[in-house]
């Protein structure tokens, strides 16, 4: 028994071990440390330096578990070997940690950082003393990343004790949506949030939240506030804003639109502000409408061989601009025909800022052998969805008519000529209980019918009278 629980007391302690130091460890990192190159200057571009580097990250800084994690390869300098504590972990993110032998690795960038005081109108409050606090007297850095498969975008500010490489995160601000799709007239919350260490004296004096947006050149102020002072600068958005409790409370900086719009797309800045640093994230925004399809005329006409019938499909209200059109015939078969994509017009943009597109086709029967027609099909094919309109074909007159017209033909002589039998016998002078009907043809001699009609032989003697009408004619 006391060696069972000897045994037992020793694979417990392995499994404790185990859960420190795997359970809870943070991915190691490959990085590429950029800076400036010294000593350019006259008003040329700024030479890089580029440089492989790797991250061990940590939550704990009194923790060394890992400073034995991995051995660094032979093409990084142990220069570029950095130790950073992460008390937030969220460096220790799932989407930095690519799974073993996976060739897709995120992306990540560390610099030099310079503190220094902000210049922006809702931040400079954080710093409206003249002196620097000693506790810049450090080397600063940021390191930028990007998740795998788009999860995470991370901007981190670090501090290290001077000439050393053990940084601790100070200021992080990241968004777990980099790039966020809607449709037309949704809410749209653009996902972003900052933390500050707590035991770092630039934390207790206050914090400035800024949203910018960017698309091809075009730059303005969406949002901005002063968390120091509970103010918020003046901008032209509108139906743009935050959740302030969620912000106060946890750091949640997302912003939120309340309908969107076309004019929205294209990239939004989420910048946290504390005195002296700065971090910020990119988050895309694309809005995305397919069309809606409409074809004219609905229903076609009946066409005959040889006839030309012209259809159009206008898709309308689609944004962005990418738009592919064609054309197809099912069958009664079901089998399907392509018929191309027509004679396509440009672009027409409408208020509101989508696009709207019509696409031609003619439909010659001699030329494009459409039997006896079907069912004509556009397609409108779109980054937010295909979309299908259709409408049917009747060609009439190919081949003769088919037995199932004949039948229907003959049916419906049929009825017409019992019918106006029945209205002869009605409205004519005699006696309804005898008649007398003659058939002639062309060489043979007359034919009388006389009988006595009740209730069943009268339908039987209409029946008789009807197919000698039709097949002896007068």
């Amino acid at each position: 028994m006391a060696n069972i629980s000897t045994i037992y007391k020793l694979s417990f302690l392995a499994f404790t071990y185990f859960i420190q130091v795997y359970g809870t460890s943070c991915p190691v990192l490959e990085c590429w440390f950029v800076q400036e190159k010294p000593g350019r200057g006259g008003g040329f571009p700024a030479a890089m330096i580029q440089e492989k580097a790797l991250l061990y990250i940590n939550t704990d800084p009194e923790s060394e578990q890992t400073k034995s994690q991995q051995r660094p390869s032979a093409d990084i300098s142990h220069d570029r070997v950095y130790y950073i504590t992460d008390p937030a972990a969220i460096l220790c993110s799932s989407s930095l940690h690519p799974p073993e032998g996976s060739v897709h690795k995120p992306q990540c960038e560390i610099n030099p950082f310079m503190t220094q005081p902000s210049t922006v109108q809702w931040a400079v409050p954080l710093t409206d003393s003249a002196h620097s606090p000693i506790y810049l007297q450090a080397d600063w850095y940021s390191a930028a990343l990007q998740g795998l498969d788009g999860q995470l975008a991370l901007s981190s500010v670090m501090r290290a004790p001077t000439a050393t490489k053990e940084p601790t995160v100070v200021l992080s601000v990241s968004s777990r949506t980099p790039l966020v799709r809607s449709r037309l007239g949704e809410p749209v919350v653009l996902d972003c949030g900052f933390w500050a260490e707590a035991s770092s004296p630039l934390s207790g004096s206050g914090f400035a939240v800024e949203w910018r947006y960017q698309f091809r050149g075009d730059g303005r102020l969406v949002l901005a506030y002063d968390g120091k002072t509970d103010r918020f600068a003046e901008t032209k958005e509108k139906g743009a804003g935050l959740d302030f409790t969620a912000l106060h409370e946890t750091g949640n900086a997302s912003l939120i639109l309340q309908e969107a719009e076309v004019r929205h797309t294209g990239t939004y800045i989420c910048t946290a502000y504390l005195p002296y640093l700065l971090a910020q994230v990119a988050v895309e925004l694309e809005i995305v409408e397919p069309p809606s399809l409409s074809i004219f005329p609905s229903p076609l006409p009946l066409s005959v061989p040889g006839q030309v019938v012209k259809v159009q499909c206008e898709a309308s209200g689609f944004f962005p601009l990418s738009l592919e059109f064609y054309w197809e015939l099912t069958g009664p078969d079901g089998k399907v025909r392509p018929l191309g994509q027509g004679s396509v017009t440009g672009h027409r943009q409408g208020p509101d800022n989508t696009y709207s597109q019509t696409t031609r086709l003619e439909l010659d029967s001699a030329k494009l052998d459409l039997g006896r027609g079907g069912e004509v099909t556009c397609v409108a094919v779109h980054p937010g969805g295909t979309r299908r309109a259709s409408v049917t074909l009747n060609v009439i007159g190919v081949n003769g008519p088919s037995i199932e017209d004949s039948m229907a033909m003959v049916a419906v002589a049929l009825g017409l000529y019992g019918l106006i039998k029945i209205v002869s016998w009605t409205f004519s002078s005699g006696n309804y209980n005898r008649f007398e009907l003659r058939y002639t043809k062309k060489d043979v001699e007359a034919v009388k019918l006389q009988c006595e009609c009740g209730s069943f032989k009268f339908i039987w003697i209409l029946c008789v009278n009807l197919m000698l009408d039709l097949f002896l004619p007068l």
